[in-house]
This record gives C-alpha cells, structure tokens and sequence, in this order.
C-alpha cells in the first residue's frame, strides 16, 4: 500500500514539508560519503528556510498544551487504558519541556555561524560549492566521516527539540482517525464535508494499481481524481473504479 497525504491548512502543509526534510536529513547524515554529507547539511539549510516562521515554536508549543488538556479529560473514562495514557502525557510532558528549554530563534546556531552562512550562499548558486569557490568546505569535505558526520550533528542539535515535537504532533493527528474503504466511481470521487473541519487526510492504496490520486479540499468538498502513468510518465486519467482508504484526521 502507498500512502498519500494531503493537508487541509498550511500549518500542516508546514510541519508536513519538515517532516519530510527532516527523514531525508536522517538518511544522509548516517552516510559516509561527502556528497552524501553535502546533501545532509544542506537539508539543514533547507529546513531553516521552511521554519522561518517565527510563531512555529509556539504553535506547536500550544497545540501539544491543547492535546494534554484534551487527554487529561479521558483520565475518567473507565474505558481508556490508564498506562498508555500515562506514557502519552509523559511524552507530551518531556517534548514540550526540550522546546522550551530551546532558546532563541529557530537555527540561529546555524545563522550565527559565518562559515556556514558561506556555504549556504554558495549552494543556493547551483554548483556554487566547488572547491574553487569554497576550498575550506572542501578541505572539510576531506575530514574523516565520523569527525564530518559529528560536526553535522552538532549544528542540528539546537534543533531537534523542534523536531520531536512536530514529530509528536503528525503522530498524534494522523491516529486521530481510521481509515474507511471507498470506491472511485470511474476514477473520480467526490464527498462533501459539511463545513466540518478536518487537518489532514490520508488515502492508500494498492500499489499494484498503479493509481495516482489527485487531491483538492477544503472544509466544504473533497475531490480525489486518479490518474496514471502513460509510457513517459505524464499522467493520463484513469476511467476504472479505483478501491481506496480514506482517512480524515482531526484533532
């Protein structure tokens, strides 16, 4: 199954393209190579840029605020177990507290940093980072994996509280809701959401199939149109009833 998801806001539009940026920064930093080292650090320079918003530290400080107070009302619940929601306001306790501790602005290790503000206005130039044109990155580049991947760790440190607190927050929406087996009639569904408003959806579906949902929403419509890949993958609609999940999240 392929999974796809789509954010109803730009706020989660926001902590979804970090996420993203984030798994990639994850992947290349465990590389040994220094190309790889490159890609590693200049995801570093990416995420800044996406997480430039100055509120997005308190969004997320007050929306995990917001989910301990709405799971402390389930404490009563006879039905709940007791043990797991201790161990989710647990967590929600310790990632608010790391955000918190962090100071200043988001990356501003990073920005301070003259050396690296070199580099990051180099590779904005595409092959802007040769040798000849920044010898120290690439004499740096020649270090030893282990000494390049621990420095890349360093300048990311200040920012993984963040991290794990987005991290929290995707998880806690996206186990908000269940998924519900639908049918595009002739490769094209339509359902009307009433005014209720949702955050996220998330649709999967079997990879076989070969079918590419095309999705557009708001708190009104949802219209999910799937198409194909033809013989040099440009897309081609798809006139076939498509199975699918649906999964509309909501906090």
């Amino acid at each position: 199954m392929i999974v796809y998801e789509y954010p109803f806001n730009e706020r989660i539009r926001t902590l979804l393209r970090l996420e993203d940026l984030y798994d990639k920064f994850k992947f290349f930093v465990q590389q040994e190579h220094p190309m790889q080292h490159h890609v590693a650090l200049a995801t570093i320079f990416d995420m800044l840029e996406v997480a430039g918003r100055a509120d997005l530290k308190s969004d997320l400080l007050q929306e995990l605020e917001r989910q301990k107070q709405s799971l402390l009302s389930y404490r009563s619940n006879p039905n709940v177990a007791t043990e797991t929601l201790d161990a989710v306001l647990a967590e929600l306790d310790a990632v608010s507290s790391a955000l918190v501790a962090s100071q200043g602005k988001t990356g501003q290790n990073v920005r301070d940093n003259e050396w690296l503000m070199s580099i990051r206005g180099r590779t904005i130039i595409p092959g802007g980072a040769c040798e000849f044109d920044l010898p120290s990155y690439y004499a740096w580049q020649h270090r030893p994996a282990e000494q390049r991947q621990a420095d890349i760790m360093g300048w990311f440190a200040p920012l993984a509280p963040l991290f794990e607190a987005l991290a929290l927050v995707l998880r806690l929406l996206r186990d908000s809701g269940g998924p519900v087996k639908m049918i595009a009639t002739g490769g094209s569904y339509q359902q009307m959401l009433q005014g209720k408003v949702y955050q996220m959806l998330r649709l999967s579906i079997d990879d076989s199939l070969g079918a590419i949902p095309e999705i557009s929403a708001n708190k009104y419509m949802l219209w999910v149109r799937f198409t194909t890949h033809d013989g040099d993958c440009k897309p081609k609609a798809l006139e076939t009833d498509v199975p699918f999940n649906l999964t509309l999240c909501n906090f």
